[in-house]
């Protein structure tokens, strides 16, 4: 399979983009409290999450996930909250793994993964990311807000590795004042491993993380601070609508990558669609509002009904918030990363 190349039947937005990747939130909830995220003043003790009767079962999210296959889709990943938090989530693997020919990924914290690794690989994930936004202890309890250590997190890539789930990717939030002196020690600490790092600028996701533009540090400055100690050069997107901007280590070939969002939009490639937790279509992570797929899959609609509903949604999308981002966009209601993954 070239994942470069859209399926010739995937429908085309407003904008000609074509689908391509799904998303597919599988619980609401998480183990941490990370501040550009679930942020534990909004999201503490008593935060109402989803009642369960109201999350897609298992058999509901591998329908939905195999109407978006016949679409176009040859990339679905696995987010949260924390997917590793959802009970029995390798056999929930193992049924979309049975799909057909796509790439399976995840996106976790990493702090249940050293138990849950080998049992995924076995199940069918091919590929995992897991975050992690410094390696210093203060500065990674800092961030999760539920003091939890680096090590167990090292421990869970160590495990995903050993599964067979390498080259691993790590995704690194940086936050001007909380984390930017972590750029190159997690640079450095994961660059003869192979595992790719790759740099997200803080983002305006959602209306609780308390985003300002002074907050993010754009990411030509984070390949200056990496490029200083170990040269790089830029490297052409793996495929279209890639998000990340990759650059190689002059002097052993590996990789790092910047995802840009804020300074360098890539609306105009963008091919991504994602299911939250409940089931509702969101065609942008900055959304407002998503589309109810839940009520046709548990009312009796067709495979078919369903998929024209998909492209028809897809069809008016027009979305292109980065592009457009100002201050009246910002005030907007949006919908928290945390309910659609990231």
């Amino acid at each position: 399979m070239d994942s470069m190349i859209p399926s010739a039947g995937a429908p085309r937005d407003a904008l000609g983009r074509s689908l391509h990747d799904l998303r597919i939130s599988v619980t609401d909830r998480c183990n941490f409290r990370c501040v550009y995220c679930m942020p534990k003043e909004v999201f503490g003790r008593d935060f109402a999450f989803l009642p369960r009767a109201e999350v897609l079962s298992f058999e509901e999210i591998t329908r939905v996930a195999s109407i978006f296959v016949g679409l176009g889709v040859r990339k679905l990943r696995l987010t949260g909250g924390e997917p590793l938090l959802r009970r029995n989530v390798e056999r929930l693997v193992g049924m979309l793994a049975g799909i057909g020919e796509v790439d399976l990924t995840l996106t976790t914290n990493g702090a249940l993964l050293a138990r849950k690794a080998q049992a995924l690989r076995d199940a069918g994930l091919t590929r995992i990311t897991v975050s992690l936004d410094a390696l210093d202890d203060a500065t990674f309890r800092a961030m999760n807000d539920v003091d939890f250590p680096v090590a167990r997190v090292l421990e869970g890539i160590d495990a995903a590795e050993a599964a067979g789930l390498a080259p691993i990717k790590i995704n690194a939030v940086v936050k001007r004042g909380l984390n930017e002196h972590a750029i190159v020690p997690l640079a450095r600490h994961f660059r003869e491993r192979g595992h790719i790092v790759r740099f997200i600028e803080f983002m305006d996701v959602g209306h609780t993380n308390g985003w300002r533009m002074d907050n993010v540090v754009p990411a030509a400055e984070i390949v200056a601070m990496i490029g200083r100690e170990f040269p790089l050069e830029p490297v052409a997107a793996n495929y279209l609508g890639e998000v990340a901007s990759r650059w190689r280590y002059r002097d052993n070939g590996n990789e790092i990558g910047v995802i840009a969002s804020v300074t360098q939009p890539f609306c105009r490639a963008c091919t991504r669609a994602r299911l939250s937790t409940d089931g509702k279509l969101y065609t942008c992570l900055f959304a407002s509002a998503g589309f109810d797929l839940r009520a046709l899959v548990r009312g009796g609609q067709s495979d078919e009904a369903i998929g024209a509903a998909i492209a028809a949604v897809w069809g008016r999308r027009s979305d292109r918030y980065s592009e457009l981002r100002s201050a009246g966009t910002q005030r907007a209601q949006k919908i928290e990363m945390s309910y659609i993954g990231g």
